[in-house]
């Protein structure tokens, strides 16, 4: 019986990294797991899903503004500022994402669970970035918003998300050495991108998958 490997993916925005991991999940033959934590989260600890959407990755964390900065006490619910602050939805989630791990292969994308399964040693950790023209373009094809809007948008949502990562992690969201393996989708597309990371993590895990 093969163990379970983990792809978690994080991703600039409009970099196609839900894209790019649909494909992998279906060529696979697993799930990939991004919104749907939210939705298992709250099923979990019996809040609301809006509790959750509070606390998503694409609101960001204010706290940081106050240089209130420190790395997040995973599984411990008892320090939280409140039953619903933003620490206590983020462990939740936490935990949901290991406990996904361990019952089955996945892919993550985004929820800085590169971090929140930094021990797994069948964790696979990749971070896609791409060129800005066919980050708007992949944006306005999607919003169907200007080009310069779609540049306001990528800015806007990489700092969010830069925010959340930084401040749950104690790591640097987008730097090469945070990950395995850091890919420019634009360079191959989104295909060749997903070849590209299946060959990989088959040679980091010795594996055939």
């Amino acid at each position: 019986m093969h163990e379970n490997y983990i792809i978690n993916i994080g991703r600039q925005y409009g970099s196609g990294g839900k894209a790019i991991g649909e494909k992998l999940a279906k060529r696979l033959g697993i799930k990939l797991y991004d919104k749907e934590l939210i939705m298992l989260s709250a099923r979990e600890s019996g809040f609301c899903e809006e509790c959750f959407e509070q606390c998503d990755e694409q609101k960001g964390v204010l706290r940081a503004l106050f240089g209130y900065f420190r790395a997040p006490f995973v599984g411990n619910y008892s320090n939280c500022d409140s039953p619903l602050s933003g620490e206590t939805l983020f462990r939740i989630q936490s935990d949901v994402i290991r406990q996904v791990a361990e019952r089955e292969s996945c892919i993550f994308v985004g929820r800085c669970a590169d971090y929140i399964l930094r021990e797994n040693p069948r964790a696979v950790n990749i971070f896609l970035t791409a060129d800005l023209k066919d980050r708007i373009r992949r944006i306005t094809t999607r919003t169907g918003c200007t080009e310069e809007e779609a540049a306001t948008q990528l800015e806007a949502m990489d700092r969010q998300r830069a925010r959340y990562y930084n401040y749950y992690t104690s790591r640097t969201w987008g730097e090469a050495a945070t990950y395995h393996l850091t890919i420019n989708s634009s360079a191959l597309g989104e295909e060749a991108t997903a070849d590209l990371i299946i060959d990989f993590v088959e040679k980091k895990l010795n594996c055939k998958l």
